[in-house]
């Protein structure tokens, strides 16, 4: 592929990806003033879940549907989806109509989203990967955080709507840059396997109860539909272990690195997307900025995040992957642990520093865990990895949202009835500190939100150190096993699927 190709591949893919993943956020600091428009304030946390959890459920479907097909097709399906979603979410008049089309906004991103990373595999050599996937994990960094500020910004000067048609001009760009530069190989075996069709629908059925169970954890219909979606995920292990082409590349599971990061991907992905949610709530709901300076709270972690992930992707050339995933977990629990303590006097300061220590824990394991996984599979499943990689940060942050989702409510709910108030009597703008009506309640609901936001964020500390916790156990592998066994998986093809080789025969001279 020409130099001209690669450039304009990468560009678009950048661009695409750096929408899909700023839409995730976007809407944290939009959401007060569509409430206030559309009404509908219970359906608050589904507007955030819907978006990740087709999202979720479509990632892996896509990544699979890139090895059989070809990346070019695809990437059009989804950018195309995620298009219409983006124009019929700022159309939408209704809070439920704007959970739909949220949902179509999120399957398209949830092709996006892994593509971008695995057409990186493709056209990238490791050491090519280890300095582009660095930047490109800083540009999701950034398109997450950003994403925030610039919704604070549109609704302060614009209007909400603009918070989803900011897409549509970038998004044609980047598919007209896809489409005329990048090039399928052509199949050497002549065959495709068939779509896992069972695996598509087990998958998407299992998420969705998963996440309904969340709404109600401790209702009848809750526990029937958490106990329904165990069920559903156990049977689709097993299915995908059968097909000759499933959509999640369970049979990887053993291998201890993969099994590792994904593990990881849950953990750390239900910390940061389920706590980020709430950072610019807690800044104009507690603390009485505008929606931008609430967006702007999050700029830190943006920083961290991008500065690491440019160092670690060149500093994974020297060292091995885990030193660098577990220094980066270890600074991320203490920005948790630092969040944990948030209250109604937090200053400025404490805010940047836990968020930027976060950014900075993120952007040092993700693309090392993201690069270490692409060295040990098969050319032929590499869609399918990196997709299932993404897959378990998005479920984790799914899970997070919703869970807590159902905290907050839950217990700002308590919190005001402990204050004498009824839930459903206070105005929303009462509790973002908008309008005359909070100064006439006496700051009783921002005490009430402040209390309930303390517990949102105190959870997360316990995920947070289990991800640490979980980093310990990956394999120790140099950039020289690394680079060896990737040339290994390409000498041997792409005919059928492999596992990656197991820790335990890992090449010699490893340094931890």
């Amino acid at each position: 592929m020409t130099r001209q190709r690669t450039v304009l591949i990468t560009l678009g893919v950048m661009m695409s990806m750096f929408m899909a993943s700023m839409e995730s956020t976007v809407i944290a600091t939009a959401m007060p003033g569509i409430v206030r428009d559309l009404g509908d304030i219970e359906s608050f946390s589904w507007v955030f879940a819907i978006y990740m959890l087709t999202s979720t459920t479509a990632g892996p479907v896509f990544g699979r549907l890139s090895d059989l097909f070809g990346r070019r097709p695809v990437y059009m399906v989804a950018i195309v989806l995620f298009s219409l979603g983006s124009l019929w979410c700022g159309l939408a008049k209704t809070m439920p109509e704007l959970i739909v089309a949220r949902a179509l906004q999120g399957l398209g991103a949830g092709g996006l989203l892994p593509l971008a990373f695995i057409i990186v595999g493709d056209i990238f050599t490791l050491d090519q990967r280890a300095k582009v996937q660095g930047l490109f994990a800083g540009v999701w960094g950034i398109s997450s955080v950003i994403g925030p500020l610039l919704g604070g910004f549109l609704v302060d000067y614009i209007s909400w709507h603009w918070v989803f048609w900011i897409n549509l001009p970038p998004a044609a760009i980047a598919a007209a840059l896809v489409w005329s530069a990048w090039r399928d190989p052509a199949r050497t075996d002549g065959k495709r396997p068939p779509i896992d069709y069972a695996g598509v629908v087990l998958l998407s059925a299992g998420v969705v109860l998963l996440l309904l169970g969340l709404d109600a954890p401790t209702s009848l219909s809750g526990m029937a539909m958490l106990g329904a979606a165990v069920a559903l995920l156990i049977l689709l292990v097993a299915v995908e272990l059968r097909a000759p082409a499933p959509i999640l590349p369970v049979h990887l599971l053993r291998d201890r690195m993969f099994a590792v990061a994904c593990a990881h991907g849950i953990l750390a992905g239900g910390v940061l997307f389920g706590s980020m949610n709430y950072v610019p709530l807690f800044g104009q709901g507690v603390l009485g900025v505008s929606a931008t300076e609430a967006g702007a709270a999050l700029t830190p972690m943006m920083l961290g995040w991008v500065f690491t992930s440019i160092v670690g992707g060149r500093l994974l050339l020297r060292f091995s992957y885990r030193s660098i995933v577990i220094g980066g977990m270890i600074i991320f629990a203490l920005g948790t642990f630092l969040m944990s303590r948030f209250n109604s006097d937090t200053s400025h300061f404490e805010l940047a520093l836990a968020l930027g220590l976060m950014g900075i824990g993120m952007g040092a394991s993700i693309p090392s865990f993201l690069i270490a996984v692409q060295s040990t599979v098969a050319r032929n499943a590499l869609g399918a990895a990196t997709a299932s990689l993404q897959f378990s940060r998005t479920i984790g942050g799914t899970i997070g949202v919703a869970a807590l989702g159902t905290l907050l409510t839950n217990r700002l709910t308590a919190e005001l009835a402990a204050r004498g108030l009824q839930p459903d009597a206070i105005p929303v703008d009462a509790l973002i500190g908008e309008s005359s009506t909070a100064a006439t309640l006496a700051g009783e609901p921002r005490l009430a939100l402040a209390a309930a936001l303390a517990a949102v964020f105190t959870t997360p500390l316990i995920f947070a150190l289990a991800a640490l916790a979980v980093t310990f156990l990956a394999p120790v592998r140099s950039p020289d096993d690394l680079r060896r066994q990737r040339a290994r998986n390409d000498e041997m093809g792409a005919t059928t699927d492999s596992v990656p080789q197991p820790a335990s025969q890992a090449l010699p001279g490893q340094r931890a």
